[in-house]
């Protein structure tokens, strides 16, 4: 029997059961009469009582109320979307589905008071998927997919890892592949992503294509476009207004040579395109030229509007930058046959007016809205910003620059005494002012000689003077530089020859003819240029004695002094010399000495720089008229013998010695 027979019979079995107890029921206490599964509760006529089932239970309230059964009705309906409905005696409860959750938390409910269920999102966990898995939720569930650079195996992509044996795994592309007429040159790996770089072989150059190759999540090496080409430089490059000349050849090493073509010069420039090992010609720089006007100038304040030819009738047109309007004048320029351009009279004025003019000042570069201004010659910034603004109100905001006249921190320099430089000091204030005095010298005769030397004066004075060290002969350059003020000024100078030092001698007089004069000489570059002069001067004829004097050199005649004349760069490193000894030195005869006379040797020292000649003199020694011989020879152990005394003669050091044999 279906359930709907099964309501109307027992609807019918309510209705003569009615029937049958009426007249009872009437004359008695209906609420004594109500089933235990009933409540007793007041008819809404208001006429009496009556028995009614309790919830979750149907029948006539006094025989029977029993269980109903809510779940019926379906479970979508009464419990909601994702449940299962378990109905009770007397009532019933809800469970979520597997993958929903009841939004009460609860594990049970009666969605009476909204409790419905909602989808759980298993992707929260992490790991749920695997290592290299995406997790993906969905409605009442989930499933899982292999990122970028894995591969599903033991299994189908999407899996669930719950019910499946699948899992991701790492994609590895293995040795990345080889390329026709390329090397390896690096690789960052074998797995998704990693890049493998490939360059062409020796002989060939890359031409085109992409020399990489990427490891896909397939497993698989993108394969790289790369193009080697055999290294040929092909055409050689053509250059505007040139002929070639060239025998086809394009190997490494091949040349071509341009030629201007006819109506064109050469400006200069190379004209050889060499192949390169790399396959590239080099480009020539020649320059062939005809007839031009060149660029065109451009008025402050302007555009130039031109299409780059500077032939005759090429034209040029002026607009005014922005900021500035055509005030008057021509705006257009033609190159003319002469190869000069037609002067233009374009006048553009800035927007604010004329540009603001400073005392002693002059404009340095302007635009629309920004002039700059700076000192003009012979002026010198004090105070002040050098910028005028124009505003947006139309109006100049003056710079405020002072320009103030330039007064030389250092000048009227110069040198007094071939040996002090002095020199006149402006300062605007009281201070304290730092000069660095730098002098370098050099001699024409002597390449390899150089003198510098620098030196810091402070003074607040306003004249100068600093004596330094200057040698002889030098063509000196002295630069005094003021420190603070920036300020340098140069003077030259040349120093004279200076007569050398008196040598130091022992006097001595000797009455034994075997008597020895010793010369022992220690170089030094300073002043390569010297004469050695030896004088035997008669004691009885002898009053006054000039050393500046030049005796005569060259006659035997008993009355010369001169005996010999010896340059110190034919002295080499010993020599003897006798005196009286008959034989000629330096073109100077060294005559024999008189018996039985007094004399009185002199030895001269001579500096000679082309005509001009600087001497000193020394008496040496007196002795009688018998033979003498005077040693020269270099400074050396014999140094200890005998008597010694220095001599500094034109930057070299002597030592005489006077022993007696």
């Amino acid at each position: 029997m279906d359930k709907r027979n099964k309501t109307v019979m027992v609807m019918m079995f309510i209705l003569c059961a009615i029937s049958d107890t009426e007249a009872e029921y009437l004359t008695r206490d209906v609420c004594t009469t109500c089933h235990a599964n009933a409540t007793c509760e007041d008819k809404f006529d208001g006429s009496g009582k009556v028995c009614n089932c309790k919830y979750g239970f149907v029948g006539n309230g006094i025989t029977f109320c029993q269980d109903k059964d809510e779940c019926q009705i379906g479970t979508s309906k009464i419990c909601g979307p994702h449940t299962t409905c378990h109905n009770t005696y007397g009532s019933y409860y809800c469970r979520c589905l597997s993958g929903y959750s009841p939004s009460n938390n609860m594990s049970i409910f009666i969605p009476n008071d909204g409790t419905h269920c909602q989808d759980i999102n298993e992707c929260r966990i992490s790991g749920l998927c695997g290592s290299g898995a995406l997790c993906r939720n969905l409605d009442g569930t989930f499933e899982c997919s292999c990122q970028p650079g894995y591969r599903v195996q033991n299994g189908a992509d999407p899996f669930q890892p719950h019910t499946d044996t699948a899992s991701c795994k790492v994609t590895d592309c293995g040795r990345p592949p080889s390329v026709e007429d390329t090397v390896l040159l690096s690789v960052t790996g074998t797995t998704y992503g990693s890049t493998a770089v490939f360059g062409c072989d020796e002989g060939f150059k890359w031409t085109g294509g992409d020399n990489t190759s990427v490891c896909g999540d397939n497993g698989l090496w993108t394969r790289p476009t790369v193009l080697c080409e055999e290294i040929k430089c092909g055409t050689p490059p053509l250059i505007e207004s040139t002929e070639q000349v060239w025998n086809s050849s394009a190997t490494p090493g091949s040349t071509v040579l341009y030629t201007c073509t006819e109506g064109f010069y050469s400006g200069g420039g190379l004209n050889v395109s060499l192949c390169n090992e790399d396959g590239q010609w080099t480009f020539p720089t020649i320059s062939c030229k005809e007839v031009s006007c060149g660029a065109p100038l451009t008025p402050r304040h302007t555009n130039l509007l031109w299409d780059g030819t500077s032939r005759p009738g090429a034209v040029v047109l002026y607009e005014c930058v922005d900021g500035f309007y055509l005030h008057s004048g021509d705006s257009v320029s033609t190159c003319l046959i002469s190869g000069e351009w037609a002067k233009v009279s374009v006048q553009c004025k800035a927007k604010c007016g004329p540009v603001p003019l400073l005392t002693n000042a002059e404009v340095v570069w302007e635009n629309s809205s920004i002039v700059i201004h700076r000192c003009v010659d012979g002026y010198h910034s004090w105070r002040g910003n050098n910028a005028s603004v124009c505003s947006n109100s139309g109006m100049w905001q003056k710079a405020t620059l002072r320009c103030i006249e330039i007064k030389p921190a250092v000048n009227h320099v110069f040198v007094l005494n071939e040996n002090c430089v002095q020199w006149n000091a402006e300062k605007y204030e009281d201070d304290t002012e730092v000069y660095q005095v730098t002098y370098f010298g050099s001699r024409d005769f002597q390449r390899s000689f150089h003198h510098k030397r620098k030196q810091f004066l402070s003074s607040k004075s306003d004249q100068l003077q600093l004596c330094l060290k200057l040698h002889p002969l030098t063509n000196y350059s002295i630069s005094i530089t003021a420190v603070s003020a920036r300020f340098t000024a140069t003077v030259t100078t040349n120093t004279s020859l200076t007569a050398p030092p008196a040598p130091v001698v022992y006097y001595t007089e000797f009455e034994s003819p075997a008597s020895t004069l010793r010369l022992h000489r220690s170089a030094n570059t300073l002043d390569p240029i010297s004469i050695y002069q030896v004088l035997v001067l008669p004691v009885e004829q002898i009053l006054v004695f000039d050393c500046s004097s030049s005796p005569q050199t060259v006659s035997k005649s008993p009355i010369n002094y001169l005996r010999a004349q010896i340059l110190v760069r034919h002295i080499g490193t010993e020599m003897n010399f006798t005196v009286g000894d008959g034989l000629y030195y330096g073109g100077v005869f060294n005559a024999p000495l008189q018996n039985g006379m007094n004399y009185y040797i002199v030895l001269r020292t001579v500096s000679q720089w082309k005509t001009d000649i600087k001497s000193s003199c020394v008496l040496w020694a007196k002795i009688k008229g018998t033979n003498y011989i005077l040693k020269v020879s270099a400074l050396s152990a014999a140094a200890s013998i005998g008597l010694v005394a220095s001599v500094i003669f034109g930057g070299y050091a002597y030592s005489w010695f006077l022993k007696k044999t």
